[in-house]
This record gives structure tokens, C-alpha cells and sequence, in this order.
């Protein structure tokens, strides 16, 4: 089975479970970065499942595309962008072999993307460089290494965990406006529940 595949029919198999497992809600901090986005930026929500994410940034009038590998999460997220009357552009896509246009986002949301593994990560990274304008940001929020002895979600592989140096080093290239590593009680859905241990980074590609 390729690598695509296994992909999907692993996420196909999480997302088949009734409801939104992650909950209809954004994601807290991304919520808390409201004031970065402005009505008419094209915004790319990476692997953005069952839609809480995009469908929120478009209601801030953002116009966004999100892409995730699994049907299921796909048709999830169009029934809530039709429920709340918003559009949102949606794709079926792996997050290893999406094809990064130049410049084309002013800003990349990326919530708990770590199934990714460290060789595909720098590609990724080096994706978000090229495909926003100058200018533009992420926003990221993952798990730390200390959340395998929280076990409340996120991947079990330390490799693919972040830190502080890591994001660092991996943004070296962008400003750094925000990178804060904490402990917080998460409430999404049935699979982000209880303390977690996060970091957030929002990083603006330089002029």
C-alpha cells in the first residue's frame, strides 16, 4: 500500500467516529491570534481535518483553502462551512506531497501537524518559507516532548515533538513575534482532552 494510502486509511479510520472528534470550536490559541487576521487574507489551514479551524477563519473573512488526506474530515468540514454559510476551499491532499505555490498565502495555520517525520518536516517548513508572501505568518501550535507523560494526545514518537530549539532553528529564516512553550488543560473534542503540553509560534516571513 503506498504511502498516501496508509496515511488515509489511518486518519479515515479516526475520523469515521461519530461527531467532530476534535471538536466544532477553533483552536484556543489560534483563536487568540484574531487580531492577525483581516478580512480578504488568503489563509491555507494545513491538515485541517474536520474544518473547525478554516471554517472560523472565514468567518473572519478570510478567504481560505484547507487540505487534509482524509475524505471523511473533508466531508465533515463541508457540512460545518455550510451550517455557519461560509466557504471554504477543500482539498483531498497528503501533507507530504502538497505542491507549495510561491507566494501565495498571507498566513499558514498549523494546529497539532506532527504526524510528520523530522526528513518530511524540513520539507514542510521550507513549504511554508516559499508559499507566503513577504510578509506573511504562520501560526503553530504543538506538542513538547514532555507530553508523552501526559499522553492527552498528539503523536507518540519524540521525533516528531517539538521544543523551543527546534522551532528556533527551524524559523530561522522569519521573525519570530511569539514562541511560548506552557502547560494547559485542553478541551477539543474526545482526542485534545486534559494537561497538555504545548508550544505556540507565530513567525512573520521577512520583507
Amino acid at each position: 500500500m503506498a504511502v498516501f494510502d496508509d496515511a488515509q486509511a489511518f486518519w479515515d479510520q479516526r475520523f469515521a467516529e461519530p461527531g467532530y472528534i476534535f471538536g466544532t470550536a477553533p483552536n484556543v490559541f489560534l483563536q487568540s491570534q484574531a487580531a492577525r487576521f483581516r478580512p480578504g487574507m488568503r489563509v491555507l489551514d494545513l491538515a485541517c481535518g474536520e474544518g473547525r479551524n478554516s471554517v472560523w477563519l472565514a468567518r473572519q473573512g478570510c478567504e481560505v483553502e484547507g487540505f487534509d488526506v482524509s475524505p471523511l474530515a473533508l466531508q465533515k468540514a463541508t457540512r460545518l462551512a455550510e451550517n455557519h454559510k461560509v466557504n471554504v476551499r477543500l482539498e483531498q491532499a497528503d501533507i507530504r506531497e502538497w505542491e507549495w505555490v510561491p507566494e501565495r498565502f498571507d498566513a499558514i495555520v498549523c494546529i497539532f501537524i506532527q504526524f510528520a517525520a523530522p526528513e518530511d518536516r524540513a520539507r514542510l517548513f521550507a513549504g511554508f518559507h516559499s508559499a507566503l508572501k513577504p510578509g506573511g505568518v504562520v501560526v503553530l501550535e504543538g506538542y513538547t516532548p514532555r507530553q508523552l507523560e501526559f499522553g492527552t494526545g498528539g503523536p507518540r514518537d519524540r521525533a516528531n515533538l517539538y521544543t523551543r530549539e527546534l522551532l528556533e532553528e527551524a524559523f530561522a529564516a522569519f521573525d519570530i513575534l511569539h514562541l511560548e512553550e506552557h502547560e494547559s488543560i485542553l478541551a477539543e473534542g474526545t482526542k485534545h482532552v486534559g494537561r497538555s503540553a504545548l508550544i505556540d509560534l507565530v513567525a512573520r516571513k521577512r520583507r
